[in-house]
């Protein structure tokens, strides 16, 4: 016997062959055919029962006549789950202390120099961003150094290491503290301090030698060497897991895919972040020479999952960073909070950069606007309160166009619930952060990456949805 059905809101994507996914506002989704999608459209009571009972569990479907104060409830605090990390107050802080660097990246997003007038901070400086920092309600901090590279002024980076750890101790609140660097100027005094106080470091790795050195490039031609050198004496003296390596996408790493994730593998790490090249600063000066569009992207990342999975089907312990991303969003009660797929965008309200300029901005990539020339994103001093931060105009402005609801393409998109405009992206690649989000590369890159793992759920193996789902639960980061 049918009961009456209501269809609940939802949206709808064509994955082809007669394969649909549909939304729930709750974010479940669930695969059907054209035939199956008109019925929950508009006749849901003709679907098979055991249809029926599974678009119910999933929010698509409501009983006529039931009780919807409970259902009510359950479908808000799923919702609710989904939009945890937009709130709670800024956890992920960016500290850029000095812009010295040594390299001669063509994609580097940021000016460069080994020149210390002028491009770096000072310890009073650091009293003011650390004393902002520890305003924020959140119980739990990320305190990341960047740079240029923060080890080429350790002096900074020890004195605010110092005035975090201090702090949080008389705050009673958990840290986690990265530094970002080459790791060519790490030395043993500096691995004994960076142990006392828990510290991570994050390095890059575009792959084998002679691609590394040729995407950061040095004068003396040893960039990967150095490098990895200093994994070696990070691993030494602070544990395995002390430090992680990511990766930037050049057009010429597009040739490579295969060889860039052997090289991850055979350097010991357990996951490598296929992550595009962003069109900033000098990369997009260079946008003829490095850049390319996102279906080579695309193709690229698709072919260098496939050898991902191959060394995990080998015993290798492996995963990609993108996808646990994805995954997580797909799979996952609970959002990780990875920052570009978050709406309202938490840039600016769960994310802070202090930059060696001495003005706070939103992410990574609005120092990087500013660096080129694009001042819009500043958020206001580095001496200045929290709240008067979080309520300045660039922010107001962020949260209104980081909003999907209120963004004309996202509001019809079935991915709503997993992704998320960028506004920063927006004003990068379009001038204005109010673009629509359908006119912008991180809009067609995400909506391919959702179209791609949907479609790879749907046929994949018992063994392979278990690795997915140990995946997502890993989440990604909250971090870029």
């Amino acid at each position: 016997m049918s009961y009456a059905q209501r269809a609940l809101p939802f949206e709808a994507r064509e994955l082809g062959h007669d394969s649909w996914v549909a939304v729930s506002s709750a974010g479940d989704f669930a695969f059907l055919s054209l035939d199956e999608l008109q019925l929950l459209r508009h006749e849901p009571a003709a679907l098979p029962l055991v249809k029926q009972a599974e678009l119910q569990a999933k929010h698509f479907l409501r009983s006529v006549g039931s009780s919807a104060s409970g259902l009510d409830r359950l479908l808000r605090s799923r919702q609710l789950a989904k939009k945890e990390t937009t709130v709670g107050g800024p956890t992920l802080h960016i500290i850029v202390p000095t812009l010295q660097c040594a390299h001669t990246c063509r994609y580097c997003q940021v000016s460069r120099s080994l020149e210390d007038t002028g491009f770096s901070l000072g310890n009073k400086d650091l009293d003011d961003i650390c004393a902002t920092i520890f305003e924020s309600p959140a119980e739990k901090l990320t305190i990341e150094f960047q740079g240029g590279d923060p080890l080429l002024r350790f002096d900074l980076v020890r004195y605010g290491i110092e005035q975090v750890s201090r702090l949080a101790e008389e705050r009673g609140k958990k840290v986690r503290i990265v530094v970002a660097s080459t790791l060519h100027q790490l030395d043993g005094e500096m691995c004994d301090f960076f142990k006392v106080h828990g510290v991570f470091l994050s390095t890059s790795i575009d792959g084998p030698s002679w691609l590394h050195n040729k995407n950061r490039p040095l004068r003396t031609r040893d960039s990967y060497e150095r490098t990895v050198a200093g994994i070696a004496l990070a691993r030494d003296r602070l544990g395995s897991e002390a430090v992680a390596a990511l990766m930037t996408a050049t057009g010429e790493s597009l040739k490579y895919p295969q060889e860039i994730v052997d090289e991850y593998v055979r350097l010991g790490f357990r996951e490598i972040f296929l992550r595009p090249l962003s069109l900033y600063g000098f990369a997009k000066r260079n946008q003829a020479l490095l850049g390319y569009g996102v279906r080579r992207y695309q193709d690229f990342y698709e072919r260098a999952l496939d050898r991902v999975e191959f060394w995990a089907d080998q015993g290798v312990e492996m995963r990609e960073v993108y996808a646990s991303i994805v995954l997580n969003k797909l799979l996952s009660t609970f959002d990780s909070g990875y920052v570009d797929l978050q709406s309202p965008t938490v840039a600016g309200q769960a994310v802070l950069v202090y930059n060696y300029d001495r003005f706070v901005y939103p992410s990574d990539e609005a120092r990087m606007l500013a660096e080129s020339g694009d001042q819009s994103l500043r958020m206001g001093r580095i001496d200045e309160p929290l709240t008067e931060l979080l309520g300045s105009p660039v922010r107001e402005q962020l949260a209104q166009s980081g909003d999907a609801s209120l963004n004309a393409s996202c509001s019809k998109c079935a991915y709503q619930t997993y992704c998320a405009p960028n506004p920063i992206d927006a004003q990068a690649q379009l001038g204005r952060m109010s673009a629509d989000a359908a006119d912008t590369d991180h809009c067609a890159r995400h909506i391919a990456l959702f179209d791609f793992w949907l479609r790879r759920l749907r046929s994949a193996s018992p063994e392979r949805l278990d690795r997915y789902h140990s995946w997502a639960d890993c989440g990604g980061s909250r971090e870029r």
